[in-house]
């Protein structure tokens, strides 16, 4: 592309508020605290939802399995990048999400591409959330499906996209939406995908570990479970704090991924010590409950405050917990003087979520403490209306 031209792209979306910047995080230290741009923040923007990411456990489980294995895999799995903590951590998380087998991924967002180019057959009908996530719209465009987009959490628009579907269909969401922090209609979605025998995938990367009465995720929050979901994705990077991905489903299913996903297939493997890591963080969460209960309170907290300033939130039961202004202006300005107050608070833009909706992302961990959650709503309270509107 001309150089002339791509400068004029980059000042066009600077004039727009829409440039992104990089900080760069020189430490993370305990208790939610992060050090960034030579400041000492308290990390609001995070989705480190259990905090588990700085946790000695799996730090010694990823330096021990180092000192036996090395530091990186090698090769692709069906090479010989597949190693025994490998298979136990797909063991783990078969167990955990209470399905036959489960598979690896290095990304959500490879994980995700290889459900839906997998399953979706080209020129099928494949029926999305508008709100999904951008890789589920990317491998959808990847696999030729005929998509249909329904509008966010309908269910009955979701049905009636699919109502004279041919065999095949494939209905897709997420089980916490990323940017909104509520929920899926999983139940009703459900029997809409039942009814036109459409094969239904679940993204819950955000609700694993946080969501249901044991951290099962979003399934278990609604008391779903095979064959009414026959494919479920989940990610590591967040709850889990740590690096990875997985899809979770029947034993048929999970080999036709492995034997036809490219991007399991054509992908160097999750080095072992991330999946060492990985197992110690999965057995953390499940032995302490009060990591999952933490964070749900602090959420509760945090609304409670805002409703008492009068702050306008989405209603999201999870920890992400957005405030909308509509422009993208107002959501940095408000996100600088978060910063300069000791908070550090994402100002969330298009195109990340829709037009005229730009806001700030606000994450609850259960590495934060009561004190922090109140200052910050103090700060917010504060500093809002001095937010041009």
């Amino acid at each position: 592309m001309n150089p002339a031209l791509l400068r004029a792209k980059l000042a066009q979306r600077a004039a727009q508020h829409l440039q992104r910047r990089r900080r760069t995080v020189t430490a993370i230290e305990p208790g939610g605290f992060v050090q960034v741009d030579g400041a000492r923040l308290v990390n609001f923007c995070g989705n480190d939802y259990l905090g588990l990411a700085s946790h000695p456990a799996l730090a010694q489980a990823l330096s021990q399995c180092a000192a036996r294995s090395g530091s990186g895999s090698g090769a692709s799995h069906l090479v010989t990048g597949h190693g025994l903590e490998h298979e136990r951590l797909e063991a783990d998380l078969a167990q955990f999400t209470n399905r036959p087998r489960a598979l690896l991924f290095s990304t959500g967002y490879m994980a995700n591409l290889a459900a839906i180019t997998c399953l979706a057959a080209r020129d099928s009908r494949l029926v999305m959330d508008r709100l999904c996530h951008a890789s589920l719209i990317d491998a959808a465009r990847l696999a030729g499906a005929r998509l249909r987009r329904y509008p966010h959490a309908d269910a009955a628009a979701a049905a009636a996209a699919l109502c004279g579907a041919q065999a095949g269909a494939v209905l897709v969401t997420d089980g916490v939406f990323s940017m909104d922090g509520d929920l899926a209609p999983l139940p009703q979605l459900a029997q809409a995908a039942a009814a036109a025998q459409a094969c239904l995938i679940v993204d819950d990367a955000h609700g694993l570990g946080v969501m249901g009465p044991s951290g099962r995720g979003c399934l278990e929050h609604f008391g779903l479970s095979l064959p009414s979901v026959p494919v479920l994705v989940g990610t590591l990077g967040k709850a889990f704090g740590c690096f990875g991905a997985f899809i979770a489903a029947d034993a048929d299913c999970i080999e036709w991924l492995l034997q036809s996903a490219r991007s399991y297939i054509y992908t160097t493997a999750l080095p072992q010590p991330v999946a060492a890591a990985a197992r110690a963080a999965l057995a953390l969460a499940q032995q302490e409950s009060w990591r999952r209960e933490r964070v749900l309170a602090l959420t509760a907290r945090l609304r409670a405050a805002a409703a008492q300033l009068g702050l306008p939130l989405l209603p999201s039961p999870s920890p992400i917990q957005p405030v909308v202004l509509g422009d993208a202006a107002r959501a940095v300005e408000l996100s600088e003087r978060l910063f300069a107050a000791g908070f550090w608070v994402s100002a969330i833009r298009p195109p990340t979520v829709p037009l005229g909706s730009a806001r700030l992302r606000i994450t609850l961990s259960a590495a934060h403490s009561e004190p922090q959650v109140d200052a910050l709503m103090e700060a917010l309270g504060r500093e809002l209306p001095r937010v041009a509107a």
